[in-house]
Parts: structure tokens; sequence; C-alpha cells
């Protein structure tokens, strides 16, 4: 095999000529002729209005999520990108007793998806019967089940009471479909199942003929599925699963989810529980289906990219936030043309009549899921919390969201993409004149690829050849690229190349100065900026800013001489000052913080140090630090705290050559240290046991020979902030958190801290404390927990336990003065 530092510089090259026109009508989907916003399903991309749509989706499901938390959940989520929710409606919630519906507090789904569309979001609503969700007999209610009906089949006497839920669910939604000019524009027909077509089928027709009209209806396609000519199949992709055996290191499966390729089915997500209840394993190695669907057959789109990962208790992945981010941006590589991500906000398991609702070994699942907590490692947490990468998805989304139209239109070719670690991977997604380049050396750290030297494709287009970069560029390890090919940057300018990404662009109505548009890109840490500009026509392009031009092949080539950031801006016009436009090329630490939210009722671009969202014009802050800085532009000319907690106050900090930036002081904001450097000893602590369909190692239900620890916590801790979290961090096997002898939440330990809310009870945690129950790890047990944090000693050691006291600061902007 070659080794990739030695092999001599390669050009690559990929012919990516114009496709014909996308079949159309030939899928039972979409809005009917003269509707409002017309949603459409082409052979190859989803339409809205006539023009192609890249859809964004994330799953939040509002029965795991308190009330109270649904908007500032909802907020990330459309801050984050995002233009729809999908969510999960469980039976059992709804339902715990026969013709007993409820749809009160937090499972008020007809107020969640309001709250959505006032956020600009829409929705897809999964509507079971079946939905699994790691929920308890998977969303079936217990009395579902003690009767014994063949369910997820054409039964009459289960249909019967599909029609029940279906009536009671679709009643919620009256008024908010789409073409009653509401929010919700999906619905998903039961979910994972494989083998029943016709039932899929008949969920459809049951739903249509109870009201429910939408323009896009779905199902699950992977795991071979046999999913109907009236459901558009949508797909998954994850970084590792739970559902794997313990001596498994990584599943043979997800490499193939790092690389580019137009094969969409994974057949392993779910092969466990095909296994348990149908006696059916999965054949292959790698477990990723052979067949490769062609693209003029049905766009490919997905529901359920790993936002995160679910632990159980014999297996427990730790997906970092940059596996989540190139497992994405590799699946628009590959043809994706519409994102979702599953899940996108963690949640908790909900209590019923018969405890916790999670799914388990005692309901004939293979594993052993946490009983309260499911928190996904999600880029919106259990509790709120706003993770890394949030911030990395929402780069993509930013792009998606200003050139997806262009980019859900082109077709794709693999150029590199096999197994080979010494291979360049890449693919080319055009459509005959522009387009776009990825790139990849990522894989997670178990099986790092190579950094690749010399790295230079050449883009044949139907009346261009685009060699990018113009000379070749060392891609270092570890890093996703989707550079631009001919990117239109004014009337007469485009971007034939460039070794930095789009992130989004202000209009000339919202840009800093006389008119002039401001495109913002990101750079990659390691990878020299070029941009390559051509003029219509050619021509001279007049560029200004901390570059060194060349004219080349009838191009202007712009090196970056300074160092990428928020006030490096490159200008570019014609001889005469036409086709004007800046370029601002961002380091990737400020493209983390950039956000493009409407706030005073225009578009800004929004850099904050703290998670940030905007609700009716107004930016809301979320901060766990006492101090914060904002920055925006266009500025307005001020800012103003009008809500949130007491105490915050912002003052300006000064005008830069474009931001205008003001300092937010959030003094309820910030962190106390309950305990420290503690050795507790579980007595006793049960032995190893098995169970499950498959003999899974089972969760310990024995906590009468744990460790316990008291915390006290202070009433100024928990109080007078909007929410006040526990955060420990510690090693060991399984920990739950008592407030008043009721467990209010459980972690099976895998390496990241453990947070538990204390906000809904804080009063008595105040009075009372709070205690832990804690058992001790033991290698010999057999866990698997990921090699990074692996080789910890047997035993229990928690070496913090802080309150994170995170507050929520409303901002409004002052009025907007004429342009001078």
């Amino acid at each position: 095999m070659p080794d990739a530092l030695t092999t001599p510089p390669l050009t690559h090259r990929v012919r990516a000529a114009r496709p014909a026109p996308p079949p159309r009508d030939q899928l039972d989907l979409g809005d009917p002729p003269g509707t409002p916003d017309a949603v459409a399903v082409t052979g190859r991309y989803l339409e809205r209005a006539g023009c192609p749509w890249f859809p964004v989706t994330g799953e939040v499901h509002y029965s795991r999520v308190p009330r109270r938390r649904w908007s500032e959940v909802l907020g990330h989520a459309s801050a984050g990108g995002l233009d729809t929710v999908a969510t999960y409606v469980l039976w059992q919630a709804h339902a715990p007793a026969p013709g007993d519906f409820r749809w009160d507090g937090d499972l008020d789904l007809r107020a969640f998806v309001e709250l959505a569309a006032r956020h600009g979001l829409d929705v897809i609503v999964r509507m079971g019967p079946w939905a699994h969700g790691e929920a308890r007999y998977g969303g079936f209610p217990d009395w579902l089940v003690e009767r014994g009906l063949a369910t997820r089949t054409n039964d009459p006497a289960y249909l019967d009471l599909v029609r029940a839920l279906y009536g009671q669910t679709i009643a919620q939604l009256d008024g908010l479909l789409h073409a009653q000019g509401g929010p919700v524009i999906g619905a998903q027909m039961d979910n994972e199942l494989y083998d029943q077509p016709d039932h899929l089928a008949m969920l459809r027709t049951i739903a249509e003929e109870l009201g429910l009209q939408v323009p896009v209806w779905t199902a699950t396609g992977w795991g071979g599925a046999q999913v109907p000519d009236n459901l558009l199949p949508l797909y998954s992709a994850y970084a590792d699963g739970f559902w794997e055996e313990t001596d498994t290191e990584w599943p043979a499966f997800a490499p193939v989810h790092f690389r580019y390729s137009t094969v969409r089915d994974d057949l392993s997500v779910g092969a466990d529980l095909r296994e348990a209840l149908d006696g059916l394993t999965v054949d292959g190695a790698s477990g990723v289906a052979s067949r490769d669907l062609d693209d003029d057959a049905l766009p490919y789109a997905t529901c359920e990219l790993g936002g995160g990962m679910h632990v159980a208790y014999h297996r427990r992945p730790l997906v970092t936030p940059d596996d989540v981010a190139a497992l994405a941006l590799a699946k628009i590589g590959s043809g994706s043309v519409w994102q979702g991500y599953y899940m996108y906000a963690g949640g908790t398991q909900r209590v019923g009549p018969h405890g916790t609702e999670q799914e388990s070994h005692a309901t004939g699942y293979p594993n052993d899921v946490p009983t309260r907590s499911y928190d996904f490692g999600a880029p919106v947490g259990e509790h709120g919390q706003v993770r890394h990468h949030h911030h990395l998805l929402r780069r993509q989304h930013l792009w998606l969201r200003q050139d997806g139209a262009a980019l859900a239109a082109m077709t794709t070719t693999v150029g590199g993409g096999s197994d080979d670690p010494s291979e360049l991977r890449w693919s080319v997604r055009a459509d005959g004149r522009r387009g776009y380049l990825f790139l990849t050396t990522y894989q997670p750290a178990r099986r790092p690829l190579r950094a690749q030297p010399g790295v230079q494709v050449e883009v044949g287009l139907d009346d261009a050849t685009v060699v990018v970069p113009s000379r070749p560029v060392d891609l270092p390890t570890g890093v996703s690229v989707a550079w631009p090919l001919r990117f239109p940057l004014s009337d007469g300018l485009a971007l034939r190349s460039a070794t930095a990404q789009v992130l989004t662009r202000l209009d000339a109505d919202d840009a800093e100065g006389a008119g002039r548009e401001l495109v913002v890109l990101v750079a990659t840490d390691g990878v020299p900026v070029e941009l390559v500009v051509e003029r219509d026509g050619g021509g001279e392009v007049v560029a200004s800013g901390p570059v060194e031009a060349r004219a080349e092949d009838g191009a202007t080539v712009l090196d970056l001489v300074g160092a990428p950031g928020p006030d490096t801006v490159v200008g570019l016009s014609g001889p005469g000052g036409e086709d004007a436009v800046d370029v601002l090329v961002l380091d990737e630490a400020t493209a983390n913080r950039l956000y493009r939210l409407d706030v005073g009722g225009r578009e800004r671009l929004v850099l904050c140090d703290a998670p940030v969202h905007a609700l009716d014009g107004a930016l809301v802050v979320h901060t766990e630090a006492p101090a914060v800085t904002v920055s925006m532009l266009p500025a307005p000319p001020s800012l103003t705290v009008t809500g949130g907690d007491d105490g915050a106050s912002v003052a300006p900090r000064g005008q830069g050559t474009r931001w205008r930036s003001w300092s937010l002081s959030v003094p309820a904001a910030g962190r106390r240290r309950v305990a420290a450097d503690l050795r507790p000893h579980a007595p006793a602590p049960p032995e190893p046991a098995r169970g499950g369909p498959v003999g899974r190692l089972s969760a310990p239900t024995d906590f009468s020979g744990a460790a316990r620890v008291h915390v006290d916590v202070p009433a100024g801790a928990v109080t007078g902030v909007d929410r006040a979290l526990l955060r420990v961090a510690w090693t060991g096997d399984v920990g739950r958190a008592l407030v008043g002898g009721e467990v209010v939440s459980d972690h099976f330990w895998h390496g990241r801290d453990w947070d538990v809310d204390l906000t809904p009870c804080r009063d008595d945690v105040a009075r009372d404390g709070l205690t832990l129950e804690l058992l001790p790890w033991r290698a010999a047990t057999g866990v698997w927990v990921d090699p990074s944090v692996r080789d910890v000693p047997d035993g229990i050691a928690v070496a913090a336990v802080d309150v994170v006291r995170v507050a929520r600061v409303v901002l409004t902007a002052g009025e907007e003065r004429p342009w001078t």
C-alpha cells in the first residue's frame, strides 16, 4: 500500500455535466395545485414554492422536555439553522388507559406545534403507532400489549385502536396543517417497520381519511425496509451504536458513514431488535446494504443522522462533536438533500402508571438503557445544555440556508471513497455550471486517517474546467471541507474556487457600507486560504485587504496573507468599482460563535460567547458565565436588557471596523462548588447479571449496597437564576440522584459529566439537599466504554460536584437609524 506521506501530488479528475431535469409526478406526494408555498417531491430533491428546497430537521420530543423549556429548545434549534423539527407522538404518554387521551401540560402537541411556528420552524409529526425511541414497548401502552393483538399489521382490531389514536392526534393539528397555512408539512408512518409495506400504506390511508393532509409522507427506509410507493423512505447514519456487542470496538458499519458513498441503507440500525423480535440476523460483515439507488428514483433524504448517541448498560459510546459534524458533512457530500438529526435535543424518559417508561430487558428489549436520562449526547442536551456540535452543525446549516436550493439540484459524483485509509476521499456535487468539492481526512480517533499532501482536483463543468486549488495544498488530518466552485459573488464576479467554505451572506441592504454585499467564508485550520475570482467575460478584478494577487488562467488568484478573523475583509470589484462585494474570511473559532438572527426587525450577524437565539425580534442569551461579549453586524444603535434574570446589565464595548460590541454582565450566572475529591465506598454492589432476549448485561436495580453521598446545596446556589444544574465529574458504573427519596436523574458513566436539573426541585434541594447513589466501576464486569476513558481504576471517584447557574437575559435592539 503506498504511503500517503510520500506519494507524489496527483490531480484527480472528474466530469460534472449538467444533469437532466428530475422526474416529476411519479410519487404520490406533494401539495395539490394552487396551494400557497406548495411543497413538491421530485425524483432528486424537494421543492418549495417552485424552487429546490434542502430541509434541515432535528428531532425534539415535546413529551420528554418540560413545557417551560420548549421555547428555549426550539429557539436553539432555529438559531442552529434548522427549518424543521420532528417529534414522536408516544401513544403510551397520551393514552395511559384505553380511551383516556391526554393532551395537556407537557403533552400539549398543539401548543408545541404553534410554538415551533413562532420560532419559524415547520414540523414533521412522527405519528406512530409504534415509535420506539427507546420508549417502553416502543411507545405502545401496556394495556395494548396485554391484549395480545397482531400489532403493526392490518389486523382489524388493531386498526380500530389506531384510528382512535390517529383521530385524536389529527384533531390536535386541525388548522395547523401546511395547506391551512400552518407549519405541519409532513407525517411519518410507524417506525423501523421493514416487512409490512401494505400496513404502512394502510396507515397513510387511515390518516388521510381522518383529515390529515400533508405534502410529505415518510417511512424509515433502513434495514432493507420494504417501503410502499406512497411513502418517501428516509435513512439513517450513526457514528457508533449502543446496540452493538461489548466485544465490538467500533461497529463495522460506522466507517462507511465517514466517507462518500451513494449507498443509503444501513442494515445494522435496529438489527438487534429485528433479531430479538423476529429471529433475523444481519448477513455480511459491514451491515451496509449493497443496493445503490438510482439518483432519479427517489431523493436521498435522512431523518436519523446521529446528533450524538444514547448509551446502554452494556455498551456506552462516546460520540464527539467532531464525529457528528464530519458525518453530517459526509452525507451532504454523498448526495443527501434532506438533513435530519436524531436527536437534536435530548430529553428525559417519562414516568407513567407502570413506572419509568424506558425500554429495557423487562420489556423484551435487547438493551437496558437509563431509566430517566435520554440526553443522547445531542447538540442541545437533556436540560438545555448547548454543546459544541450545535455550533459546528450551525456552520453547515447556515451554508445550506444560503445555497441549499442550488445544492439540492446538483448531482453527486463520488471520486474517491474506498476504505483504503491512504486514498484521498473526495466527491463533487455540481449542476454543470457550478458546484462544490468535498474532501475529508476525518475519522474518529479509534481509526484516524492520514494527512493528504499535494491535494488538487480538476472538475470539468459544461463550459469550463476548474482546478482547485490552483496549486496543490496539503490537507491536514482530521478535517472535512466543502469548497465552492464558481460561487456567485455579485452580478459580475464569481468565486471560481476557494480553499475556504461558504458560511452565509448579507444582502446589500443589510451590509455595512454603500450597498456592498458581504459574503462570509470560513477558513479551515491548517489550510492556507486561496480565493480565485473571475469576472464575466474576463478582465481585471480589483482586490483590497490582506491578500497578494496574481493573474492566472483568466482569473485573479488571491492568497490571504493576514490571519482569518472577524475583521479580515477582502474587497472585490471591477476596475471601475462595478460589481463590488466584500468577502469576510473567518477563522474556525470565530465561525463557531457566529449566528444569523432576526434582531430588531432585520437579519444580523451575531457573535456571542454564550448560546443565543432570537424570539420576536429580541436576542435571548443563555449563559453559564457572568461576563459575555455580544457583537453585531449591522449593529443596532443600542441594546437594552428587557427581561430575564435580575441584575443583568449591558454596556457598549466599542466599535470595530464593522462590528459593534457590548459587554453583558450577568452576576447571577456562574459555578459554585459544593463537593470535591470524594472516594465513596459501595459496601455491597450487586453482582453482574444478564437478561433480555440476547443475554446482554443488565443494568443494576438493587442500590441497597451503593455508596451514598449526601450533597448539601446552599439556597443561594439554586435560586435567583433561570436554571440550576448539578454537574458531577466522576468515574464509576451507575449513578442515581434522589431528592426526597425520588429518583430525579440517573447516569451510566461513559466519560461525560453527569448533569442533574435542580430547577424543578430547587426548594426541596435547598432545604434538604440531595443524595447520590453510586455503584463502582469494575472492569471485570465487561461493560464497554470508549478507549479514551477506559483506563480508570475500579471503584468510585468524584472529582467535583458543582452547581452550574445558567442565566437567561433578553436584549432588545434600539430603533434603527438611516444609513449614513
